[in-house]
């Protein structure tokens, strides 16, 4: 089979992938060999959903990018060269490198079995939208504000596990999940922790028994 037919092979059965040019243009050649790279990856992990290949020349400097999702994460691979095919082949290896270090951290995290206590958890219904009362203009703003002090009710109370993590191994669940926020008992120091998702991709720690 030949190099092109198999990339289009590949495109058909595959994940989303996209390949775009910066101060150059793709030729097929390029394309079809980076999507012959990007195929060999897949012996990795059968759980990508999304390839961003981005190729740019500036001067004399070929420099490829790839962003890879995996799960609920994204993995980043960047070379570059004098030669655009050597900068593809670079960065296919940072990006099978570290999907090797995931595969590795996911494997030990779940041969860990991490210590958990009971977490009770309210669940709260939201107030049933009241028939407003016909308030004359100058207490409008009062019937505003009236509203929001409508109280709510309690309908069910649930047990919910608290992990007892460290900070790394919260992170790697985050990772995992593609949840928006992690509470969890820090094994370092046995304290409450709120770990979170930013805006930016990083994340914080809210530490409230600190």
């Amino acid at each position: 089979m030949s190099r092109k037919s198999k990339a289009e092979e590949f495109v058909q059965e595959g994940y989303s992938i996209a390949i775009t040019g910066r101060n150059v243009q793709v030729t097929d050649s390029m394309k079809n060999y980076a999507l012959e790279k990007i195929e060999k990856v897949e012996k990795f992990s059968d759980r990508i959903i999304e390839v961003i290949i981005t190729m740019d020349i500036q001067k004399l400097t070929h420099r490829v990018d790839i962003v890879m999702k995996v799960d609920h994460i994204r993995i980043r691979g960047s070379a570059d060269s004098d030669n655009m095919y050597a900068s593809i082949d670079k960065a296919v290896d940072k990006i099978t490198s570290q999907l090797r270090r995931y595969h590795t951290k996911i494997r030990d995290h779940q041969a860990k079995s991490s210590k958990t206590i009971d977490m009770n958890v309210n669940v709260i219904r939201s107030p049933v939208e009241e028939e407003l009362l016909d308030f004359n203009a100058d207490i409008e703003e009062k019937n505003n504000r009236a509203n929001s002090f409508i109280p709510h009710e309690i309908v069910m109370k649930e047990t919910r596990p608290l992990k007892i993590l460290t900070p790394e191994e919260a992170i790697m669940k985050m990772e995992l999940s593609g949840d928006t926020f992690l509470i969890f008992r820090s094994e370092n120091d046995m304290k409450l922790k709120v770990i979170y998702r930013r805006n930016d991709g990083n994340f914080g720690v809210i530490e409230p028994e600190s």
